[in-house]
């Protein structure tokens, strides 16, 4: 229990904590989370991208090209008689396809071309680390040719023959300088577009959470109208969007069952307040009586004294339907569950009754099959029959007649009761089983009570788990059942 209550005091402490913040900051701060969050991936992102896409496409383009020239040299190459004009062919090559085309020794110097017939094309010397890096990836990759990229160029490189018994390599290369120009005004831009992207995106979310935020706000003030016991406020008023148009509905619900229960629990307060007064009334009066006209005539005081006696009986049983349904409502006490007789039980109760036979002419048409049995809480049964009985004799038509039936099957039995009454409207079906509803028909009710009969049946019977209802045509009756499982 204590860690319970550590629990909900955690629980409270958060939510006081929240009150101070927005709803409106809280969507403004999402939108815009999410819009910076998303200007920055594509700032990080998007270069990666391009870079990777370009180098994927350069060494592509440098395998194409690589191949092709060394095609051509193997091809050629045989044909030139001099080593100018080899150097010649390797130079034209360069020009044709635009990159950088050497052949070179083992240990990195430049075979071709030579350096005084490239006047207007510059010519590397040293490529001592260059060839280290291409022999290095034609070992790891046991391959005639391969395809790499450095810092500063995409290569091809591939083994050649020997030239006076020294190895040579075909090299050709591509530079990345364009590259790495090309990302840098990229990263400018796209930095530019995000920060736009943001300022924007800010401006917009501002603006949409206003509008989201404005219904909630107007709610919120006719909610306080609500409490404030402004029972014609409309939710529904200036409510858009499905989910805020649900959440009026709910609240308009929620006022129309707030407005019935207040004004049947003041009627209720007036109903109780009149069966308490009546018999208190009687009560005093006939106290008085016995004190001052009938104390030394035994046959008038026995008469009064049992006046008194049955107004305070009255009392009492207002007093404990009152208190019966307030503890089935909380569910106070628990269901003392046994095996029970139905069909005696059931005439237990209608004995109760017998009095009305004599008095006042009511007829009670019984069907009971015999040994029916249910497991249930005997006292609270006993109250959901009798209520049901009484509020048949209280509602039932001018003939004063009331069917009480308990069939069985092979599954339970089916306790019905039915009046000749006038009806119910199919509108107040649900309302009868209310804790404040009580019938405008107030023409005669032998059974007194304070119309929280029908509330202590629902209540009894839904901490049972049984199945009961109501069925009722107007001008004919209605009909109350209850099914019982089998024990």
């Amino acid at each position: 229990m204590k860690k319970s209550g550590k629990t909900k005091q955690r629980m409270r402490q958060r939510v006081l904590d929240h009150k101070s913040t927005s709803i409106y900051f809280l969507v403004w701060s999402v939108f815009s989370l999410v819009a910076f969050l998303t200007a920055l991936l594509c700032s990080l992102f998007q270069p990666y991208v391009v870079r990777n896409t370009y180098e994927r496409q350069l060494s592509l383009d440098i395998a194409r090209k690589g191949r092709e020239v060394e095609s051509i040299i193997e091809r050629y190459g045989a044909d030139v008689t001099t080593a100018e004009r080899y150097s010649a062919l390797i130079r034209g090559l360069a020009i044709a396809n635009n990159v950088e085309v050497y052949v070179l020794y083992e240990n990195g110097e430049v075979l071709f071309p030579y350096p005084e017939v490239s006047d207007q094309f510059p010519i590397r010397t040293d490529f001592s680390s260059e060839i280290k890096e291409l022999t290095s990836q034609l070992e790891q990759n046991d391959e005639k040719s391969v395809v790499y990229s450095t810092d500063r160029e995409c290569v091809y490189g591939s083994a050649m023959g020997a030239y006076k018994g020294e190895k040579t390599y075909l090299y050709v290369a591509e530079s990345t300088e364009f590259l790495k120009v090309i990302m840098r005004e990229i990263q400018v831009r796209i930095w530019f577009i995000a920060v736009l992207v943001f300022i924007i995106s800010f401006a917009i979310s501002s603006a949409l959470t206003g509008f989201l935020v404005e219904p909630l706000a107007l709610m919120r003030e006719k909610t306080n109208r609500l409490a404030r016991g402004d029972f014609d406020v409309d939710f529904l008023d200036g409510a858009y969007g499905e989910e805020i148009v649900e959440l009026a509905q709910t609240l308009n619900f929620a006022r129309d069952e707030i407005s019935k229960a207040g004004r049947m629990q003041r009627e209720l307060i007036a109903n109780v307040s009149h069966d308490f007064k009546t018999p208190l009334t009687m009560i005093k009066s006939y106290a008085s009586m016995i004190r001052e006209i009938s104390g030394e005539i035994p046959e008038k005081r026995n008469k009064h004294a049992l006046v008194i006696e049955e107004e305070a009986d009255r009392l009492t049983a207002l007093v404990n339907d009152v208190l019966e349904l307030s503890k089935l409502a909380s569910g106070i006490g628990e269901l003392r569950l046994e095996k029970i007789n139905l069909s005696s039980y059931l005439y237990e109760i209608l004995n109760r009754f017998e009095y009305l036979s004599e008095t006042q002419g009511y007829q009670f048409i019984v069907d009971i099959d015999e040994g029916l049995y249910t497991s249930a809480d005997k006292l609270k049964i006993g109250q959901v029959l009798y209520n049901l009985i009484g509020n048949a004799v209280n509602y039932t038509g001018e003939d004063k007649r009331v069917f009480v039936s308990l069939k069985g099957d092979g599954l339970g039995s089916c306790f019905t009761v039915r009046d000749t009454g006038k009806g119910i409207k199919d509108e107040d079906l649900s309302a009868i089983w209310e804790r404040y509803y009580r019938s405008s028909e107030m023409h005669k009710r032998p059974v007194k009570g304070t119309g929280l009969g029908l509330s202590i049946v629902k209540s009894a019977l839904d901490r049972h788990g049984f199945v009961y209802g109501v069925r009722s045509k107007l001008g004919v009756g209605s009909e109350f059942y209850v099914i019982f499982p089998k024990a």
